[in-house]
């Protein structure tokens, strides 16, 4: 099979070389043509001029330059798009995963006959808190926006290109390539690698910052929030009319000889905090309902170098833009759809 391989790039001016130099040499050893698209998310060091140079130097590697820092998977989007071969193959930039282990995950696509499969670690490789932070998110996946998968999603993943169709009309700044994938195939599954320690630095995903990101999910792709809001003014109603039922009940049996000021409050508070929160709930989704319309891109890309891919591409289409342009790969040998 040809695969592309796509690595967004944030401070790694450091592990580029050594991620680049692994990687090749994995790919050159598969039977098909194969790039790779280092997508440089608006990074503020020298990742750019680092994989602009590999670029040039490494045959098959392309290197895409955001205009600014748009997100992990907007940058995974821009570069998913670019991609020119059969299987599209994500991966972290910071040697946490090792490129050895991509032909496990091609394996496993063909071998079970899968769409989808994620890298899942023999054993957690963050600390407890991140990853029970990240547990709780994908949980909440599983359970709001019916990723079957959602367990096993991890940022090590290998598909088949064709699935990018179900996100060919994705706009916006809240791009989730999970959820976007799973519009697209229940065939998914997932295997055991090895992953490594983090290669140089921290990573950007803090449990606040995932804790964001499955805020993003939750109102961005699916409308659990605005039924929980209902549910809460029901449940909340039914408080209040119990409370309005005991308030008679005291009444008309003579047990309130003054006005029950603290009943009265108690109340007033329920059915304010109901309100209140139902408001933040719509108002979130007006306001990105707002974002789309002002027409906020997902990403743009600012410049692109590399090498022409090393054989006649496979995929027949790619997207281009981060907005709905589309166009076609080139037919001419040795031709640069880009």
């Amino acid at each position: 099979m040809s695969v592309s391989v796509v690595i967004p790039c944030y401070r790694s001016a450091r592990t580029l070389p050594s991620l680049v130099a692994r990687l090749v040499p994995v790919l050159r050893r598969l039977p098909g043509p194969h790039e790779v698209v280092l997508v440089v998310d608006g990074s503020p060091d020298d990742t750019w001029a680092t994989a602009s140079r590999l670029a040039r130097e490494v045959d098959g590697v392309r290197a895409l330059h955001l205009s600014r820092n748009y997100g992990q998977h907007n940058a995974l989007v821009a570069g998913i798009r670019e991609a020119r071969f059969d299987v599209v193959v994500t991966m972290d930039d910071d040697l946490q995963h090792p490129p050895e282990q991509i032909p496990v995950l091609l394996d496993a696509l063909e071998r079970e006959r899968l769409d989808l499969v994620y890298g899942v670690p023999r054993q957690e490789e963050h600390g407890f808190l991140r990853s029970f932070a990240s547990r709780s998110v994908k949980a909440g996946m599983a359970a709001t926006l019916g990723v079957g998968a959602a367990r096993a999603i991890s940022a090590f993943r290998a598909f088949r290109t064709p699935l990018r169709d179900a996100f060919e009309g994705l706009t916006g700044p809240h791009a989730s390539v999970d959820v976007a994938l799973s519009w697209a195939t229940t065939r998914v599954g997932s295997t055991v690698v090895h992953m490594d320690e983090r290669g140089h630095g921290r990573s950007n995903y803090t449990p606040r910052m995932l804790v964001r990101h499955a805020v993003n999910m939750l109102v961005g792709y699916s409308a659990a929030p605005l039924r929980a809001a209902s549910y809460l003014g029901f449940l909340v109603g039914l408080v209040g009319l119990a409370l309005g039922g005991a308030v008679l009940w005291r009444f008309l049996t003579g047990g309130i000889t003054v006005a029950g000021f603290t009943t009265l409050a108690s109340m007033v508070a329920l059915f304010s905090a109901a309100q209140l929160i139902s408001i933040g709930v719509l108002g979130e989704y007006i306001g990105r309902i707002h974002g789309g319309g002002m027409g906020r891109p997902t990403y743009v890309i600012r410049e692109r170098t590399g090498s022409p891919a090393l054989r006649e591409p496979v995929v027949s289409t790619v997207v281009s833009t981060g907005v709905s342009t589309v166009v076609s790969a080139a037919a001419g040998p040795g031709s640069d759809a880009r």
